[in-house]
Formats: structure tokens, sequence, C-alpha cells
């Protein structure tokens, strides 16, 4: 299996962490007859040819060892070896010409996958069929393969991976597909079981919807139901931990059955209606296992559609009441992500909090303790059942840094926390470089509450020289907005004509504005503050201009020369401000037009603009009206879950709403 092996010059090649004279020890092993040794040497290869998706210079020069060991029947795990080189062959990154060394190596073989489809080995079978339609170089052949392949098949396990192998060929030989297809849909009905069938209609969903059945979603859900009843997950086997077991246990339980749903979600796309009639069906699975599955498909429903999402928001709620951690710790990740739109599962998430007080707060091995899921997500629906047990935490002596910012969703109906968030506020240690963080969330949750009590903490984190702020001076905007919000600008006044000379003089200038309405004092200072190079600088003082309406004229010139140009971020806020300083519409709108179409991040602050323009934003109707019918999520970051990009749509949806109210 591995003659020859001695006569490559390792030494001379690399590998993903140096020299790969390691590499001939790992080939050896994968033939071991000991378990944990051929797994670390599968971790091994894995780790220096395929690293992170990239190949390297190795790579080409192992292939045909590989393809030596997946031909042995009497090697043992030869699956893992099979996915390896599909792997090493795929079209990954790495220098260019290690990839494309590599892909031929692996397509010079690749008559070696013709008997490995048929291995008695369902691993190697599994793992063999998409590598026929990668690598083999005839595309007629391939289909004749897979269509006696399909017939001969029996194991459900690797049913599922031909599925997809008739599926890339589709893709890959339009010519030919509707052989593909054809079978795909053979398959997608009886006799094949429910999971075959699942599977072949989710690539049917995406490749040949005309041949999908009618009522696609009841069959989906059908299917389901029918294949968790008499599908029992692979229990993992024992022996020492190694990396490749690692990946496995962060997968869900049931991966097959979580790709099967994934793809049909896929295929549905914009259809948001059948998604939440197909996550419902999930949703109420008996086996917990599906309902998991359905748990983190809900999340990127939720986060980049937009739909009636109150009955599987409900159906989250109620996965908090069993007993099953890995389920209830899924459906509380996402139920924290929506804010809002979590309301409707708000009566299981307090039911949560008021059984499991072990659950308000989690620790990390190393680091603070945390607020815990659920009592932030009670929290952040507004729902005013979150104050008694943030009243506690708050009382305790440690309580989690952002628990102020999380108190702040609840707004005056967490006025009862006032009290204790002063005195935390008021021990913040001035001179530590902690102060910022620690300042900043109970400083949110003090505006929120809109507590006048609080002045005098505010006052002492900007005591000192005001030009030499230290820790405090990155929160010091956000005490003097906090000072103006609450009406304390008056009472801080000389204050705040002190830092009319520090960087914050913009924001300092707009609270002293808010005091008296006098315009004399603080629009020489704000029209210094727009014409410096700091774009931080101009922003803060656009913005305060734009408070000033039509007292702020003088500023008209220099608001018009930043709408008219530059970077967006600052373009969106001077045109608002114009509008607010002239009341003209039209050199405004043709910058929130164009901004709004290039930008999708800007439809927030522009859609606010909106609102205060009342008729005169009825030229942008238009824009309104698509975004109010468009059932995506514009702002949603590819790949990445968590934040703000649900309620910041949300947000933006109530504003669109209140612009055509207004027009």
């Amino acid at each position: 299996m591995c003659t020859g092996i001695d006569e490559v010059d390792w030494a001379s090649l690399r590998h993903a962490h140096g020299s790969a004279e390691d590499v001939p020890g790992w080939l050896r092993a994968l033939a071991s007859p000991d378990t944990v040794e051929r797994a670390t040497a599968l971790d091994g290869l894995y780790d220096a040819l395929h690293h992170e998706g990239r190949v390297y210079e190795a790579a080409p020069a192992c292939v045909p060892f590989l393809f030596a060991l997946a031909a042995r029947e009497e090697v043992p795990d030869r699956g893992g070896i099979v996915e390896l080189l599909v792997g090493i062959g795929g079209e990954g990154g790495g220098s260019a010409g290690a990839a494309d060394a590599a892909r031929k190596a692996v397509c010079a073989g690749a008559e070696a996958f013709v008997p490995l489809a048929g291995d008695p080995d369902p691993a190697v079978r599994r793992a063999a069929a998409g590598a026929l339609v990668r690598f083999l170089d005839d595309p007629a052949r391939v289909l004749g393969l897979l269509r006696r392949r399909l017939a001969a098949e029996r194991d459900d396990h690797v049913l599922p991976a031909l599925t997809e192998a008739l599926a890339l060929f589709a893709h890959r030989h339009p010519v030919l597909a509707d052989g593909a297809l054809d079978l795909l849909a053979e398959q997608s009905a009886p006799p094949y079981a429910p999971g075959p069938r699942l599977a072949a209609l989710g690539q049917l969903a995406l490749h040949s919807p005309v041949r999908l059945p009618a009522d696609l979603v009841p069959t989906a859900v059908r299917l389901l139901h029918e294949r968790s009843a008499e599908h029992r997950p692979a229990a993992e086997g024992s022996g020492t931990d190694t990396l490749v077991r690692r990946i496995r246990r962060l997968r869900p339980s049931d991966e097959q059955g979580a790709v099967l749903l994934r793809t049909l979600h896929s295929a549905l796309g914009d259809r948001v209606d059948d998604r939440i009639a197909l996550l419902t069906g999930q949703l109420t699975s008996p086996d917990p296992v599906d309902r998991c599955n359905a748990v983190w498909m809900s999340a990127g429903l939720f986060r980049g559609w937009r739909g009636d999402f109150g009955a599987p928001v409900r159906l989250l709620g109620a996965q908090l009441s069993t007993d099953q951690d890995r389920l209830r710790d899924a459906a509380v990740s996402v139920l924290a992500e929506l804010y809002a739109l979590a309301a409707p599962a708000a009566d299981d998430l307090y039911a949560l909090v008021s059984t499991r007080p072990d659950l308000w707060t989690h620790r990390w091995e190393r680091g603070s303790p945390t607020l815990g899921g659920p009592l932030k997500a009670l929290a952040r629906t507004g729902d005013r059942r979150a104050v008694p047990a943030l009243a506690q935490l708050l009382a305790g002596p440690a309580a989690p840094l952002a628990l102020g910012r999380e108190a702040a969703h609840l707004g005056r109906a967490a006025a009862p926390l006032a009290p204790a968030l002063r005195i935390r506020l008021g021990r913040v240690p001035l001179a530590s470089p902690a102060a910022t963080r620690l300042a900043a969330p109970l400083l949110t949750a003090i505006r929120a509450i809109g507590d006048k009590e609080a002045v005098p903490e505010l006052v002492r984190l900007l005591s000192g020289a005001p030009d030499n702020l230290g820790a405090r001076d990155a929160v010091a905007d956000q005490v003097i907005e906090t000072l103006a919000e609450l009406g304390a600008a008056g009472q801080t006044a000389p204050l705040l004509r002190r830092l009319l000379h520090t960087r914050h003089a913009a924001t300092a200038a707009g609270a002293l504005w808010s005091v008296d309405g006098d315009a004399t004092a603080v629009l020489p200072v704000l029209l210094r503050e727009s014409a410096r190079d700091d774009p931080g600088a101009r922003r803060a003082a656009v913005r305060q201009l734009g408070r000033l309406g039509p007292a702020a004229r003088a500023a008209l010139p220099g608001l018009r020369r930043l709408a008219g140009s530059g970077p967006v971020r600052e373009r969106i806020p001077a045109a608002c401000a114009l509008w607010r300083v002239a009341g003209d519409p039209e050199p405004v709108l043709p910058v929130l037009r164009s901004a709004w179409t290039a930008d999708p991040r800007t439809r927030g602050p522009i859609a606010r603009c909106l609102t205060t323009m009342g008729p005169a934003a009825a030229p942008l109707r238009d824009l309104i009206t698509a975004e109010l019918t468009h059932p995506r999520r514009h702002t949603a970051t590819e790949g990445v879950y968590g934040g703000r990009d649900i309620p910041d749509d949300e947000e933006l949806l109530r504003r669109c709403r209140q612009v055509l109210a207004g027009l």
C-alpha cells in the first residue's frame, strides 16, 4: 500500500505547518489496527494537507498513497480517506500551483472511484458518490454509473449522497441534466424511504421546481415525521478524543436530517409563508432532534427574511420547558437575538426565569459573569417581568457588566432599578482604565429610564479637568447627551461651556442649545467643528446643527458641500441637517435616493429623516413602498448571526410605515 513512499523527498515538500517529513508516518498509520493511531493520523493529514480549506504543496505527493489505501478493503475507516481525497482534489484555496497539481493528481486516479462507489463499506460509497461527478471526465458514463448505483443502493445514509451527486451533475452538465433530474424525481416518490425522498425533494426544489408536487410543504413535513419515527442517530463511539471527534460533536446530532431540511429551506428562498409552514412542521415534530435542528434553521429565517413570525416564535417558546438542555439552550439563543419579535414567547421565557435562577447569569471558564440567555431574552422583549430578577442581580456583588444595556430595553418599566444603577454608577473608579466599560451600560439604562436623580453621578463622570478626562473621555459624549435628555443641561451649564474647547465641543454645544435655544454661543462652535478634518467631529457637529433648525442658517453652505460629496456616512447626516435647517427638499431628496439604492445600511437613518419631512417626502414613496413589500432584510450580514440586524430592520419597517402615513 505504501510502496515507494520512502522514494519521495518529503523533507523538500511543505504542508500547512512546515516540512512534510511527518507525512509518511501518518500515511502508514492509516492502515494501523489501532483505532486511536488511525484517527490521529487522519487528523494530522487533514490539518497539514487541507488546513482550513487550503491545499498545500505536499498534498499531490500523498494522492497515490491515499488511493492505494482506499482500495484495500482490509484498511479500516476508508470513508475518511476518500473524503480527504475529495477535499484535496476540490476547488479549495492555497497556492494556485499546489491546488492545480492536487486536482490533476486526483483526476489522474479518478478511475479508482468507480469500484469505490460500489464498495461494501457504506461510508466509502457515500464519499465516492460525489467524487464520480467531480473527477471522472466522461459525463455520460458518470450518469450511467449514478443510475446503476441508485438502483442498487439500499442504505438510507448513502442515498442522500447519491442525490447530491445527481444534483451536482445537473449543475455541471446542463446538456445531460434532464436525465439526472428524472432520477431525482423518481427518488422523490415511493417506494423510496422518507429520508431519500426528502433529499430528492430538496434538490428538485433547487434545480427543477416544476417537478415538485403541489403540496410540497405538507409532503416534506409528513416525510420528516415518518423519517424521525424510524431514525435513530448513531451513537458516538468511545475512544480517545481527536480533532475529528470534536468536530463531529459540534455538528447536529442528526446532521443528515439537518442537511435535508436546510437544503429545502434554501430552495424555498423568498417563499416565506411556505418556510414558516415547514418550520412549524419541524418544531411540532415528536422528535426533539428534529426540533433542535428546526430551532437553528429558524435563526436563519428570522434573520434574513421578514414575515409574520408569531406562530414559530411561540413554538420556540414551547421548547423552553424541555428537559433536553441542548434544545432549550438553542431556543434561548435564538430568542435572545429577536428582541421585541420574541414577545410571543415571553410567557415561556418568564416561566424559565422564574423556575431557574441558576440561569440568570452565565460564567465562562475565564471571565466575568454575563447575563444569562433567558433573562436577557425576556428583557429584550421589553417585558417588565424581567425587573425583579435584574434587581436581585444588581443587589449582588457581581452583577453582569451588560445588565444595564439589557435593562434599557425595558424603558420606563425599569424605573425600580434606578437607585441601584445610580449606586453602581457612583462607584465607577474614575481613574481606572475600566471606567468606560463599567459606566457605558449604566448610562444607557439611566437614559432609557429617564432618571433625573442621577444628575450628581453624571456630573461626577465629567468632573476634573475637561481637557484631560482620561478613561472617562470615551463616555463623555454619552454623559452629556444623557444630561440634555434628562433636562439637566441647565444645571451643568458652566461645565458644558468649558467643554466647548474640547473634543466634546459639538455635543456640549447641543446640550447648551437645549437649555435656552440661544444659538449665539453655540453656532460658532458648531461651524468650527463642522469644518474640521476629523470625520467624527464633523458628524457630531452636523447632527447638532440639524437640531438647531433654522437658527443654523449660517451653516447652509457647509452642509450643502458635505451633502454633495464625500463618503455616504457623512452625506446622509448632512442632507438630513440641510432639510431641518432650510426646509427645502429639492437638494436633499436626490442624495437620499442615491444612498438608499447604493447602500442598504443607510436606509434606517434615511427613513428617520423622511419621517420629519411629511408630504415633502412624497417623491420617495416608491422606495418606501418597495421596502415594505420586500421579503428580505437587506442589512443582514451573510453568514453571521447576532448583533442588532433584526431589531434595526424592524425599526426600519416601522419608520417606513410612519413615512407613508405622513404623506
